[in-house]
């Protein structure tokens, strides 16, 4: 027998199918893209990559990460400035963001330094910007052995090493020159980092929970995520060691390799991947090349995987077409 709804139900029904958050015009998460030491938001190959993470999910808002409003500016903040206070600031900006701001929870990708910044922000942010799924390419999440990070005609950059390698501990330096914040000294014979490390590092010390004094927010927030997907470039020569990108230890004298299950800030969890692990959302990959030598068959992959509507969707905001969705 046919019945008649209630009005009250048929009122409800009809805002639901006219609500722009309704399944009809669900969008993928937006996207946080943060790119890596010298680079900058504006750079043609940056957006390229962003073009192409909208060609394989279409809809997707993409938001490429600044530390300033001008792009020379932007890049020197890759390598002038303090850890810490970028990320916080970063938070912000997405906080406050007209269109961010309204997002329930985002997708992310970072290249070279900017995946562990990525990581960072999960970790310390993670009250304040909810990431799904993380996705890093060629990151230093267990610091670097030798500052091998300067073109050969850079001759301003080898100029900042030098200072780099002569005052690595000290609290000017690790206050203002980023490479040394994830800069990590370690006993070769048994891969226990340094006291001098311990004490001074202002970033990655304190990012990997390596002190006494655990953060259990940190693991919390990162255990958090649906996925954090570790790629390595198998030629790298300039993240030295290349398997940081898998928080792996190499000993710089006979070049062992401990992989990261093996070590204790896995076994202990000091930072929640070992119960990203167990639920299957922790893996690693390689890709050919030497560092940032990625393909757009790479990347596709990557973003059908991992950033399409399949793994969290929202209703975007009015107005937003989706060729105006790059900032």
């Amino acid at each position: 027998m046919f019945r008649l709804l209630p009005l009250s139900t048929f009122v409800l029904l009809t805002q639901t199918l006219a609500s722009p958050l309704s399944h009809t015009s669900s969008k993928p998460l937006p996207l946080l893209i943060w790119h890596g030491l010298g680079d900058n938001y504006a750079a043609d190959g940056l957006h390229t990559v962003g073009d192409l993470a909208i060609k394989t999910n279409p809809g997707t808002y993409v938001h490429y990460i600044s530390l300033d409003d001008d792009p020379n500016g932007d890049s020197r903040a890759t390598f002038l400035g303090n850890v810490t206070e970028q990320i916080e600031q970063v938070c912000q900006t997405i906080n406050t963001h007209d269109i961010l701001s309204k997002a329930p929870a985002f997708n992310a990708l970072g290249f070279s330094q900017g995946g562990q910044f990525l990581r960072g922000l999960v970790q310390r942010c993670g009250d304040r910007v909810k990431v799904r799924n993380l996705v890093t390419f060629g990151s230093q999440h267990n610091g670097i052995a030798k500052y091998q990070i300067c073109k050969d005609d850079d001759w301003v950059c080898k100029a900042y090493v030098g200072l780099l390698k002569a005052n690595t501990w000290s609290a000017w330096v690790q206050g203002h020159l980023v490479p040394a914040q994830y800069f990590k000294a370690t006993n070769d014979s048994t891969g226990a980092p340094t006291d001098e490390y311990l004490e001074n590092s202002n970033f990655l010390a304190d990012i990997n929970n390596e002190r006494m004094l655990k953060n259990v927010t940190y693991a919390k927030h990162l255990a958090s995520l649906d996925n954090l997907v570790l790629y390595l470039f198998e030629d790298d020569t300039t993240v030295i060691p290349k398997e940081s990108g898998w928080f792996a230890y190499t000993n710089g004298t006979d070049g062992e390799v401990t992989p990261l299950r093996e070590r204790e800030i896995y076994k202990e969890d000091w930072i929640g991947l070992k119960k990203l692990d167990e639920k299957g959302g922790l893996h690693f990959e390689t890709t050919e090349g030497g560092h940032m030598a990625l393909s757009d068959e790479v990347l596709t992959d990557v973003f059908s995987k991992y950033f399409s509507e399949k793994s969290g969707s929202w209703g975007g905001v009015d107005g937003i077409e989706e060729e105006g969705m790059e900032l």
